[in-house]
C-alpha cells in the first residue's frame, strides 16, 4: 500500500511505511491489543531500514538471483515474524492486528494474517501500487509461515510455582 500512497503524498517510501504503522497502529485501539517496546520499534526501524536498504542495494541482475532472493526473503521474514511476536516484547503494527483480530474472532493467524496482506495489496493496486509477482506470493504466504514457526519461537513467560524442592535448605 506504500507505493500507492507515495504516488500522493511526496515522502519516502520508509516513512510511508511509518506512516502507516502509526495508523495501523490505532486500528488497535477497538481490539485493545498492548503495544511492547518491540512494537515501537518495529514501527520505526522498518520504515528506516527500507530507506537506507533502498539507497545503498542495487537490483539483482539475473533472473535466478531475483527468484532465490525473492523466496529466501519471503521465508525470512517468516522467522523473524515469529521470533519478534514469539519473543512477547510487543508485535509489529501489522503483526498485532492480526495477533489481535485472531483473539477477537477465533480465526487462525494463517487466515486473519493472509486476509490483512491481501486487503493491503488490494487498496495499494487501487491507488496505484506496484504490484508483482512477489508482492502476491508474500500475501499469501506470510500467514502460513507465521502461524507454522510460531510455535518454535514463542517463549512461555509464566512462571512456574516453586515446590519445597526448588527452595535451598538454607533459608
Amino acid at each position: 500500500m506504500s507505493t500507492g500512497l507515495i504516488r500522493f503524498i511526496p515522502v519516502s517510501f520508509g516513512t510511508m511505511t511509518i506512516i502507516s504503522s502509526a495508523f495501523v497502529l490505532l486500528l488497535w485501539i477497538p481490539l485493545k491489543q498492548k503495544p511492547g517496546l518491540g512494537t515501537i520499534a518495529n514501527a520505526f526501524l522498518v520504515g528506516i531500514a527500507a530507506d537506507a536498504t533502498l539507497a545503498t542495494i542495487g537490483e539483482a541482475e539475473s533472473l535466478w538471483a531475483r527468484i532465490a532472493l525473492m523466496l529466501g526473503g519471503i521465508f525470512l521474514n517468516g522467522v523473524a515474524t515469529a521470533m519478534y511476536i514469539g519473543s512477547q516484547l510487543g508485535p509489529g503494527p501489522r503483526d498485532g492486528l492480526m495477533t489481535g483480530l485472531s483473539r477477537v474472532s477465533g480465526k487462525s493467524i494463517r487466515l486473519v494474517r493472509t486476509g490483512i496482506e491481501v486487503t493491503v495489496v488490494a487498496l495499494g493496486f487501487a491507488l496505484g501500487g506496484a504490484l508483482g509477482v512477489a508482492t502476491v506470493i508474500y500475501a499469501l504466504a506470510i500467514g502460513p509461515l507465521a502461524q507454522w514457526m510460531l510455535p518454535w519461537f514463542t517463549i512461555d513467560l509464566k512462571m512456574p510455582h516453586p515446590t519445597a524442592q526448588d527452595i535451598p535448605s538454607g533459608l
